[in-house]
């Protein structure tokens, strides 16, 4: 019989303290004999050069423990904004998320981040009050506030006999008892004091409560015994109701002095749910007949298994980290990879702790591991059984904030650069590449600005390549303000057979993305049928390339209804060339603007930065149209140029600490102001001069 297995993720608001838990947790399951910290740059999670450096998580860790005989695959995931990817896909494969809130601040931009992930995803919910030792941190008003935000299901299991420096005991009202914590992290247990009994009291009976509202038998012995359950239904209730997103626990710790882990870890072995808790609810496609099939179908000798992260290790090659979701993986397994079809031969195995990995002969259902040497699997694929082909739902990864563009700095690394972008990106999918045709540019887009240096200095580092970060160039579009009537002339003679096409055009604005159209009105005949098509393709080479600043040209109708030709010396290029010129002079004299793309941005920001946050937007030419309260956050929507939205993800973090977010999106075009189109058209002009000489 295989070991229980218990999948927790933890996330939280950059700062919370999240890898310090995670150090008493692994140090109080007996996997490590001495806590690491931050500032030593020697804990299990942040073992990259990079996060030493910073001191702040950048990948998600996998640290696997084992205690009383369960083992428990904790994936330890960034804070920051910029790595939101990663706590993304950690949350897509564990089954419960424990959200440390930092008890100074109460409920932050990263909180309400990883509850809406954990709401899309299903997980079951644990709080954890970090940091509780601290001067300014509170515990009833961030319970208050945390209830506020995600519900009554939101319940105390824990509250600090004190809070402040000092801190050292916990009450814990389901064991209804003081636990005192040494030094070492271990506890003792002493009974509740008398001025904190009737608050223990209370909250124990709100925490009944809360067990018996989520199964009617429960409820039934809530009312027949006083509002007293037995002891057995209450514990197995505390599972259920975890399970089932029916309770939301609340517990305390100040992890930095190891106070409240070893309580963290039993309550979490005792009480999470287990990977077969939510087996049932697995769904997938068969990649064949494209209908959904639920994966405890599949047969007892089937292998499911779904890879959520690449990480690219020294001395080993690609590491890919999945969760097996049905059936038990082996070294030398034969799978297909149903993104592409391709087989894979599956390796190596192993069990990881941090950056140490521990090679295993088996992984069996709910478990979470590593194989090495894929050759054509990366994040996001399921690999499965021939005998049961299935795909599982992918990880859906957040939209990118920040876009900048790179050039190689050295003639002739174009190729290893665009290779070495495109590994990082399969590593990392919110970390995006793609080359811009209409921009000539290769754009690099993510999360922020730091996750673009990090992806920068690994392109750097790993694949040898040295390049430069550019702003990217603003996608502009031309069009006409007012209708235009010319006609042009093209003859050139030069011995033998000359050239002549002669053409009346009249331009005319059309609504906003009714694009371009070309209207043959010619009567009479005075241009023949074979040479009108040419003066259509020759309009089309200013569609590209305008006539204004050089880009592309919108929203123009062009009516061809008079002209001339020779019967010797017409021909298609002179046509194409008289339309052409024609259009130029045309399009010129009709009042000529630029448009700009325009962005919509939703921002979500504490009350008390609202005004410094709106004074930036407006400060960027952009518009407010819409606010909203939302989980105690302020919500604002408005649009703004993407001229002035470069960056804007770090100008946001300044401005509030870190503690606002925000999403964009493309949403229109519209003319810009003339003081700034006319910057644009010189700088077109310069441009233009100096590719002359």
């Amino acid at each position: 019989m295989s070991t229980p297995i218990r999948n927790l993720a933890l996330v939280g608001h950059a700062g919370a303290g999240k890898t310090t838990l995670a150090e008493g947790i692994a140090f109080a399951a007996g996997a490590i004999n001495r806590r690491g910290t931050i500032q030593e740059g020697n804990t299990l999670s942040d073992y990259h050069p990079d996060e030493i450096a910073r001191k702040h998580s950048i990948n998600t860790s996998l640290i696997s423990l084992n205690s009383q005989g369960i083992k428990l695959n904790l994936l330890d995931a960034p804070g920051y904004s910029d790595f939101t990817g990663e706590v993304r896909a950690a949350l897509h494969v564990a089954d419960t998320a424990v959200i440390i809130v930092d008890a100074q601040h109460g409920v932050e931009s990263g909180t309400i981040q990883a509850w809406d992930f954990c709401t899309h995803d299903q997980n079951s919910v644990i709080f954890v009050l970090n940091k509780l030792d601290h001067i300014e941190a509170e515990f009833d008003s961030v319970v208050e506030n945390l209830k506020n935000h995600f519900g009554h299901e939101v319940a105390v299991v824990q509250f600090p006999l004190s809070v402040g420096e000092g801190m050292n005991a916990i009450i814990d009202v389901m064991k209804m008892k003081l636990l005192r914590f040494a030094a070492d992290g271990s506890y003792t247990e002493e009974e509740i004091p008398a001025n904190v009994k009737e608050k223990a009291d209370e909250l124990h009976r709100a925490l009944v409560e809360i067990v018996a509202e989520s199964d009617d038998a429960l409820m039934e012995e809530f009312f027949a015994n006083d509002g007293q359950l037995d002891e057995s239904h209450f514990s197995g209730g505390i599972h259920e109701s975890l399970a089932h997103r029916k309770l939301f626990p609340v517990l305390c710790a100040a992890a930095e002095k190891n106070v409240g882990s070893r309580r963290i870890l039993e309550f979490i072995v005792t009480n999470a749910p287990a990977p077969e808790d939510h087996i049932a609810d697995v769904l997938g496609t068969n990649p064949d007949t494209k209908q959904e099939v639920h994966l405890n179908a599949a047969p007892k000798d089937a292998t499911t298994l779904f890879v959520f992260k690449t990480v690219s290790e020294p001395h080993l090659g690609d590491l890919s980290f999945f969760r097996v979701y049905h059936g038990e993986l082996h070294p030398g397994a034969d799978l297909v990879n149903e993104a592409n079809g391709k087989s894979e031969r599956i390796a190596q195995l192993f069990s990881m702790n941090g950056k140490n990995r521990k090679e295993v002969n088996s992984v069996p259902i709910g478990d979470i591991a590593a194989a090495v040497k894929l050759k054509d699997t990366h994040t996001n694929n399921t690999l499965s059984s021939r005998s049961f082909p299935v795909v599982l739902h992918p990880i859906e990864f957040p939209a990118p904030v920040i876009t900048s563009a790179v050039a190689a700095k050295n003639k002739g690394d174009e190729e290893k650069m665009a290779m070495g972008l495109h590994s990082l990106h399969e590593e990392d999918p919110t970390f995006i590449m793609r080359l811009d045709p209409e921009l000539h540019q290769t754009l690099i887009e993510g999360q922020g600005e730091l996750h673009l240096d990090i992806a920068i200095r690994r392109l750097r580092e790993r694949f040898k390549v040295d390049v430069e970060i550019i702003e990217p160039r603003i996608p502009f579009r031309e069009t006409i303000k007012s209708p235009a009537d010319t006609r042009y002339r093209h003859k050139k003679q030069s011995g033998g057979a000359g050239q002549f096409g002669e053409v009346a055009i009249k331009l005319s604005p059309r609504k906003r993305g009714e694009g371009y159209e070309f209207v043959d009105a010619i009567v009479g005949g005075v241009i023949s049928g074979k040479h009108i098509p040419a003066v259509d393709k020759g309009i089309h080479e200013f569609l590209t390339r305008g006539p204004l600043a050089g880009y592309p040209v919108v929203d123009v109708g062009v009516t061809l209804y008079d002209g001339k030709e020779h019967p010797v010396d017409s021909n298609e290029n002179a046509f194409k060339t008289a339309g052409k010129m024609a259009f130029k002079e045309a399009f010129l004299s009709a009042k000529p603007v630029l448009l700009e793309p325009i962005y919509n941005i939703e921002i979500s920001v504490p009350s008390d930065h609202m005004g410094d946050v709106m004074g930036d937007i407006s400060s960027r030419r952009g518009k407010i149209i819409g606010m909203d309260s939302v989980n105690g956050f302020e919500v604002i929507r408005a649009q703004v140029p993407l001229a002035e939205l470069y960056h804007y993800s770090t100008r946001l973090r300044s401005l509030t600490q870190g503690r606002a977010s925000h999403k964009q999106s493309f949403s229109h075009y519209e003319e810009a102001p003339r003081d700034f189109a006319d910057k644009v058209v010189a700088e077109s002009a310069k441009h233009k001069a100096e590719e002359v000489e």
